[in-house]
């Protein structure tokens, strides 16, 4: 018998709770954690908290688990007095995820960020159950750093952590990508004619996430008419919020710009691009780290703690990527696109060094730890 099904052998895994989300940078990490756990336990039960009226209400259910909401939401940094509400709002999310704890009587609870994913957490350490942090960026949130002094675990997916949470509980994981984005076996000209490119010429992915970027979407809009002369190909995910701007309909019937509000087959458009602009979020990195691809990093700065520019840097340092500020963008995009559409070297350089820093097989290191703690306990 092998190690990890040893591990395996000695406490079963029967009830688990994953608890966070509000975008598809904590919703796939948390999705993936749980098919890994389900791959290896069959018979688990996984139960997700979330917050009422976000994204993960609806794409966890679609994922075949479970889910409850806590009415909650994120204090305003703004209007400091519309935090009374809030406060409110968290009192009664603390209470009813103690009583979801209590009900569903799980032997750990994960938490992979997002407005639920405090309470709950913080309600487990209360009733002495284990917690494990997922923590996606390279620079910790306030909630997190936190929950750390109490968490049995936190896997990271950058070095130097210890400046965040207490250095004997981390465990270097990286995050969890989704499945089957490694696994294409199409060539790179086979997927830009299955997406309707021409397969000889170079062919640039802009995506700003489920909802939309407006930066990027305004900087695209501005520049394609270069694009276009400069003999590039535009796939241009405008998210949701977008898509019903008069001018980016205008370019739909170009033969060489295709915009799209959502795209479903990543691995296909991944494989297609040579070049990809894309916010910092960690998920986006993960991914693009995990599929070697060159990359033009656009971090938000409308995040907590400015962490998408601290993603990107940490990438920049390493050569490993090009950041362009979004103030910026509009004046900078296109001649730095053009450039590096241009510049095949430095893109592969660019796709070498992305590479070096992708972490294979995360959810199932998390996994691994997971049992840890709970062989642990069982002691």
């Amino acid at each position: 018998m092998d190690s990890k099904n040893q591990k395996d052998s000695i406490v079963p895994l029967r009830r688990v709770i994953i608890s966070g989300g509000g975008t598809g940078g904590h919703i796939f990490p948390a999705i993936s954690i749980a098919n890994a756990l389900r791959r290896r336990f069959p018979e688990v039960d996984i139960l997700f908290v979330g917050a009422d009226n976000r994204m993960e209400m609806e794409r966890v259910p679609a994922a075949g688990y479970p889910i409850k909401g806590l009415t909650i939401c994120g204090f305003d940094r703004k209007n400091i007095f519309r935090n009374i509400s809030v406060l409110f709002k968290l009192r009664k999310a603390m209470t009813d995820a103690r009583s979801i704890i209590k009900s569903f009587s799980p032997q750990i609870v994960i938490g992979v960020g997002g407005y639920a994913s405090g309470p709950t957490l913080k309600a487990a350490q209360k009733l002495r159950i284990p917690t494990l942090l997922q923590e996606q960026n390279s620079y910790a949130g306030v909630t997190n750093k936190l929950l750390a002094k109490k968490a049995r675990r936190i896997c990271v997916a950058y070095e130097g952590m210890e400046r965040f949470f207490p250095a004997e509980s981390i465990v270097m994981t990286g995050n969890p990508v989704r499945k089957g984005l490694t696994d294409i076996t199409l060539s790179q000209a086979e997927a830009k004619t299955q997406l309707g490119f021409d397969p000889d010429k170079p062919l640039v992915l802009f995506v700003g996430g489920s909802l939309g970027a407006r930066t990027i979407n305004e900087s695209v809009a501005a520049s394609l008419d270069n694009f276009i002369a400069a003999g590039i190909q535009v796939l241009w995910q405008t998210g949701k919020n977008y898509d019903g701007d008069a001018r980016l309909r205008s370019f739909k019937d170009n033969s060489g710009v295709k915009a799209t509000p959502f795209i479903s087959d990543m691995d296909v458009v991944y494989r297609a691009a040579d070049l990809v602009v894309s916010r910092a979020g960690a998920g986006s990195i993960s991914e693009l780290q995990s599929l070697g691809k060159a990359v033009v990093l656009v971090p938000s700065p409308n995040v907590a703690e400015d962490h998408q520019r601290k993603n990107a840097l940490a990438l920049v340092r390493h050569n490993a990527a090009v950041m362009i500020e979004d103030a910026e963008c509009r004046a900078k995009l296109a001649d730095t696109v053009i450039s590096l559409i241009g510049d095949v070297d430095r893109r592969k350089t660019l796709s070498d060094n992305i590479s070096r820093m992708a972490l294979k097989d995360s959810d199932e290191h998390i996994v691994d730890t997971i049992i840890d703690i709970i062989n642990s306990e069982n002691k």
